[in-house]
């Protein structure tokens, strides 16, 4: 197909790939098909095209080396120019829950290996029904986890309510959940504060929870289950977000979450020893 002279009336594609050969051929199609094509290699000058040239198609790989990989440059897309048409590719079409997550901010999945002409066929099928697109209200993970933290903690309790080991230790509500909006204060102010994975710092609420469940009957077993099911809660409060969740920083958010809560938890084990120590110490004198 003969090139456009008009430079105006070819719609502006920016192809993001790790993959030199992957650049190059599609490059190649994608200008024969009467498009305009920049290209970048990473995530860092997808960025700063993104940030500034105007994009009418954005086709990018999900899956490259370094931070944020895809994610990063599908939400930045969707900030800068919520206008323009955006696809995705990856190699691996079994990770359904994760495209149909991808889809809530991208508008296709596309699987390699793909059918140049059905690619082409799907980006002009795409730019002819595009219409202005309303910001999506992007939040950050611990935005949302502070925002429903009364919602994660209602779960949480209908979710250990319905363990028998847990409620073999009878408490009312208030003892049964005292101590989660401490947690969860304390995991926000670690999300918004990053620090490297596996860093020690003390977890105040964590330290009073152990002492506390030591004194109300709980075994360490009962322990690791409530941390359990508060993780549980927390990815499900996620779930429930994940039309405005920022993906660009949701994998580091996640492994946050995990990294903290099982810090949390190994001081509450601790604590709780201390204090059966410390009793079994009295009961001995």
């Amino acid at each position: 197909m003969p090139m456009n002279s008009d430079n105006t009336e070819q719609p502006k594609i920016l192809l993001v790939d790790d993959n030199e050969s992957v650049r190059t051929t599609l490059s190649s199609v994608l200008i024969a098909s009467d498009f305009r094509v920049t290209t970048a290699a990473n995530v860092g000058e997808a960025l700063h095209l993104i940030d500034t040239e105007a994009f009418d198609v954005l086709l990018c790989d999900l899956h490259m080396p370094g931070a944020g990989d895809g994610f990063t440059v599908v939400s930045a897309m969707r900030h800068t120019n919520p206008d323009a048409v955006t696809l995705v590719f990856t190699g691996y079409p079994a990770l359904q829950e994760a495209m149909d997550a991808i889809l809530l901010q991208a508008d296709e999945i596309l699987v390699k290996p793909m059918d140049v002409a059905s690619m082409v066929a799907l980006i002009r099928a795409k730019l002819q029904k595009r219409g202005r697109r309303k910001l999506t209200n992007i939040e950050r993970v611990a935005a949302i986890l502070e925002r429903d933290s009364d919602a994660t903690i209602a779960h949480w309790l209908q979710r250990v309510n319905r363990e028998p080991e847990l409620m073999a230790v009878p408490l009312d509500d208030t003892r049964r959940t005292g101590h989660l909006p401490k947690l969860l204060q304390e995991l926000v102010k670690r999300l918004r504060v990053p620090r490297s994975l596996g860093t020690k710092a003390v977890s105040e609420a964590a330290v009073l929870h152990g002492q506390i469940r030591q004194s109300q009957g709980y075994s360490v077993p009962m322990l690791v289950e409530e941390s359990r099911v508060l993780q549980v809660s927390i990815f499900e409060t996620l779930q429930r977000n994940l039309s405005t969740v920022d993906f660009s920083l949701l994998l580091l958010d996640v492994m946050t979450i995990a990294d903290e809560v099982d810090s949390q938890l190994k001081q509450t084990i601790s604590s709780f020893m201390a204090k059966a120590e410390l009793n079994a110490g009295d009961r001995a004198a």
